[in-house]
């Protein structure tokens, strides 16, 4: 009893943002230590969510004011169902590549890993949890920042390239991010989310508040066009890094773009809605005819990512037609999603260290001599092609229904399409890992906890399926997509 009224007066939400910035900064001063306090955090964060998910069930979505001082002068973290669903997926993908780094970087490049991925983690929870609009600036420039630097920390020629072109985007995203919210406080004088929904009219400064603030979100969240820089990015990345990237960075800054949707724009009378949904169109198609064309298994899930963040944004026109379930079925394809292609990347790394190479057309017998690997890809596979009970399958029919319901066939066409072009270059992977190579290759070993690490998110990808009603509920909570973001 003590022990539970202990966890119900703790501020987990704080903890949960204070805890990998201690480690972060605890890191740079004693690099030795770095991979043990990186690995521990990344424990403890997965017990701070659970105890926040803990107090949420009992109470609803909770308000945090720090040091006391509440909006509009002091900072506010909020967390409801959607938030917290952020943050569980969050600390699951984190502990799972926290285990996986512990055998991938060498000590060398683990002096420089961890403290960035603490700061990651640090921005990431923190993004999860801002109440107001600029908070969630400093969020997105201190997660930009670490995730550029972990791409970089390769140190090649392509690795540098890759991570100023992210770079440069991720500036540009914040500068428009920025501009917009300079925009919406000149105009109604406050920065926290709920009053600003509350103040907002369709005048002027809030149509240029709102591209700026989109075209923004969308330039991180490598919506095609603007996918630019994340193939290369993803390719010059180590693998644990890239399955950051691809599970957590891009859906935090759609995450963002959600929130300000549902609320600050939420009834804005636009046509916006209509080409995010043709953009998004585009991409699942685009992007999966690009996965099929590559030769390297790298950057076939780079494109793989380009086509599933595709899926995210049929989302606008449904909505805008009224059928409000399709966030919450994009919101349950973005968490198996993170899971699926953040289980194919640490895949993708074992394949790397073993052959020595990620060209497709010269895997080995991958299957009988890395079975946990290629049961990881087949796994991960699944809920990427949308294949029943994976948590890709539930998204994708949450979206399909929502679809049908508005006679949306178009999307209905692509949204199936996606799911065959999605398979075709599954197959693709897995049909290589069958057949031995044209000549000899030379092997190397691959630490069994990187294959458990690449493998237990795959699995957990296909449980996300048998999870719909528990996490439809969790969404639930604070209603987050009913009347916007509003306090407890």
């Amino acid at each position: 009893m003590a022990m539970a009224a202990w966890s119900l007066d703790m501020p987990w939400s704080a903890v949960l943002i204070m805890l990998p910035l201690a480690a972060a900064m605890l890191g740079f001063v004693f690099p030795g230590r770095a991979k043990v306090l990186g690995l521990a955090t990344s424990v403890l964060v997965v017990f701070a969510v659970v105890g926040l998910g803990y107090r949420i069930y009992l109470h609803g979505a909770l308000q945090h004011s720090i040091g006391g001082w509440g909006a509009p002068l002091g900072i506010e973290l909020y967390a409801d169902g959607l938030s917290l669903a952020m943050l569980a997926i969050t600390a699951l993908l984190g502990l799972a590549v926290s285990v996986y780094s512990t055998a991938y970087f060498d000590r060398r490049q683990a002096t420089r890993f961890w403290p960035l991925w603490m700061f990651l983690l640090a921005a990431l929870n923190a993004l999860f949890l801002s109440a107001d609009i600029f908070n969630l600036y400093v969020t997105l420039e201190l997660m930009g920042l670490s995730a550029v630097a972990l791409v970089a920390q390769a140190g090649y020629r392509e690795a540098l390239t890759g991570a100023m072109r992210y770079l440069l985007a991720a500036l540009l995203g914040s500068l428009l991010y920025l501009l917009g919210v300079a925009l919406l406080y000149q105009g109604f004088g406050t920065l926290d989310l709920a009053m600003l929904e509350a103040r907002v009219t369709p005048v002027p400064v809030v149509w240029a508040a709102l591209g700026a603030v989109t075209v923004g979100m969308l330039l991180k969240t490598a919506l095609f066009p603007l996918h630019f820089w994340l193939p290369s990015a993803h390719t010059a990345a180590p693998s644990p890094v890239s399955a950051l990237l691809s599970g957590l960075v891009v859906k935090a800054s759609f995450y963002i773009l959600v929130r300000y949707w549902v609320g600050v724009f939420g009834d804005l009378d636009t046509a916006v809605d209509t080409m995010l949904g043709l953009l998004g169109a585009i991409a699942v198609v685009w992007g999966s005819l690009q996965a099929l064309r590559q030769q390297r298994l790298k950057l076939l899930v780079a494109y793989s990512t380009v086509a599933q963040i595709g899926y995210l944004f049929l989302a606008f026109p449904l909505v805008a037609a009224g059928a409000t379930m399709a966030w919450q079925a994009v919101v349950y394809l973005a968490l198996s999603h993170a899971l699926a292609k953040g289980g194919l990347f640490l895949a993708v790394g074992n394949l790397q260290r073993f052959e020595g190479h990620d060209r497709i057309l010269d895997f080995d017998r991958v299957v009988q001599r890395l079975p946990l690997t290629a049961g990881a890809i087949a796994l991960a596979g699944a809920s990427i092609m949308g294949l029943p009970p994976s948590g890709g399958f539930i998204g994708k029919w949450l979206l399909l229904e929502a679809a049908l319901l508005q006679q949306r066939w178009d999307l209905v066409m692509v949204i199936l399409l996606g799911g065959l072009l999605a398979a075709a270059y599954i197959f693709k992977i897995l049909g290589y890992a069958f057949t031995p190579a044209s000549g000899p290759q030379p092997t190397h070993s691959v630490p069994r906890r990187m294959e458990w690490a690449a493998l237990s998110l795959g699995f957990a990808a296909v449980v996300m399926g048998f999870l719909a009603m528990p996490v439809l509920i969790l969404l639930g909570i604070g209603a987050p997509f009913d009347s916007g973001w509003s306090g407890p």
